[in-house]
């Protein structure tokens, strides 16, 4: 469990708390590329880290991320044109490039002194991967790389990007990631059915099964310099051990543990919107080949591994506030949970636990062993920043170029042979 100042440090990212500060000192998902598809779009609301924004693009495809109050008057910019290289207010005018310097006020004379010398806040962004990027913290700590996923250095073809509105607090979102024991129930056909099967996931009969008879993964982690890898065990046939590994990279992305060696690996990204809710960017990507047709049709459907059935807004069908259309009588003959969906089953499972769950209450197990470690490291991380220690993480774009995924091995190699006879490397980091 967690100290209720503990709690309170780890959840809160708005401006001036320490995990917020610690969350603007990286470069961080605001939207996918295309929400702002064409050069003079409609611009588009933006909430990130309890901050208030509008994003634009402007005519030569640049995008400003600026706050919404005008400096005239304060009329919000998210109703603006959006023309001719930058964004102009619709009560007198003002128009504001993607710096957010103020460089036409129809309304002033021309020679006062107004001119050239108004700006409002604005943050720097990339386009990287198909997402949008932005960087919310001092400009003299901006570091001058994105990290370098790999999912953003192959060509678009051979990745899928998406996101999804999650109803509660980043962090027990994120934890829910690095926890893949609970995948011997959440995910699971009802007890009452003998067959292995979840059509919602890529998982075959024989790992379904594995995860199914053994509820009691044993753990391994492997710290690398911008999170840590962690290896869950379980018995699989004969002397075999079946091994999921997940990447957890500083501050907030995830690779997931499914990927079975030639089949597409899956990633996420969490941006805290407010305390109370965040954005799940998803990816799948294959390193080494196009993704299918048939892949790109699950993905875009939803309901299919991490990526969620959506309505309109990237907003989950199956969510908070409508109990996730839980279906009772399937819940009891057909599925652990009576919710359709990977995805939706994890969302269930988190939001659940509260809007900010109240970690002083928990009793944890051996298998809370990553979620501990998760803990652990973005305390410290936030609380050196506190006392004026930079984080070295955001200076390590390459190091974020990293794979995990199933594996089964013989039970006599540890997981760092696994890792090597995986990926190549100790902590999956891609070989170049």
């Amino acid at each position: 469990m967690l100290s209720a100042a503990d709690n309170e440090l780890l959840t809160r990212t708005s401006p001036g708390t320490p995990m917020g500060e610690y969350f603007r000192r990286h470069w961080l998902p605001l939207a996918l590329s295309r929400e702002l598809p064409a050069p003079d779009c409609p611009p588009i609301r933006v909430q990130m880290l309890g901050e208030e924004l509008v994003a634009f693009r402007d005519t030569k495809g640049r995008v400003g991320l600026l706050e919404p109050a005008c400096a005239h008057r304060g009329a919000n910019l998210f109703f603006g044109r959006n023309e001719d290289g930058g964004i102009r207010c619709i009560y007198h005018g003002w128009k504001y490039d993607v710096n957010g310097k103020c460089v036409e006020m129809p309304n002033v004379p021309a020679g006062a002194a107004y001119h050239g010398k108004v700006s409002i806040k604005a943050y720097p962004t990339r386009e990287f991967g198909e997402m949008v990027w932005a960087y919310l913290g001092p400009r003299e700590r901006m570091p001058a790389e994105l990290p370098q996923l790999e999912v953003g250095v192959l060509p678009p073809s051979h990745r899928y990007v998406s996101k999804r509105l999650q109803m509660c607090n980043w962090a027990q979102s994120m934890e829910g990631a690095l926890d893949t024991a609970h995948f011997s129930f959440l995910h699971m056909p009802a007890p009452s059915v003998a067959a292995y099967v979840n059509p919602a996931t890529a998982a075959d009969a024989n790992r379904l099964r594995w995860l199914r008879d053994d509820p009691l993964p044993q753990f391994t982690i492997i710290d690398h310099d911008v999170g840590f890898a962690v290896g869950g065990s379980r018995k699989a046939d004969g002397e075999d051990l079946y091994w999921r590994a997940t990447q957890f990279m500083l501050p907030s992305h995830s690779v997931a543990p499914s990927a079975m060696p030639r089949e597409f690996f899956q990633g996420y990204s969490w941006v805290p919107i407010t305390d109370e809710a965040c954005w799940i960017y998803t990816y799948a990507w294959h390193p080494d080949r196009p993704l299918t047709s048939s892949e790109r049709a699950n993905f875009e459907k939803g309901g299919y591994g991490q990526f969620a059935e959506l309505g309109p807004g990237y907003v989950p069908l199956r969510n908070r506030t409508n109990d996730y259309l839980i279906d009772r009588d399937e819940q009891k003959h057909r599925s652990f949970t009576g919710v359709r969906g990977i995805a939706e089953q994890d969302a269930l499972a988190q939001d659940s636990q509260g809007l900010i769950a109240d970690r002083t209450r928990e009793h944890l197990t051996a298998t809370d062993v990553a979620i501990v470690r998760f803990r652990r490291l973005m305390l410290a991380e936030a609380k050196a920043l506190a006392e004026d220690r930079e984080p070295d993480a955001p200076r390590r774009p390459e190091s974020y170029r990293l794979r995990a995924g199933g594996a089964l091995a013989s039970s006599k190699l540890s997981f760092e042979e696994v890792m090597r006879e995986r990926f190549s490397s100790a902590t999956g980091k891609v070989q170049q």
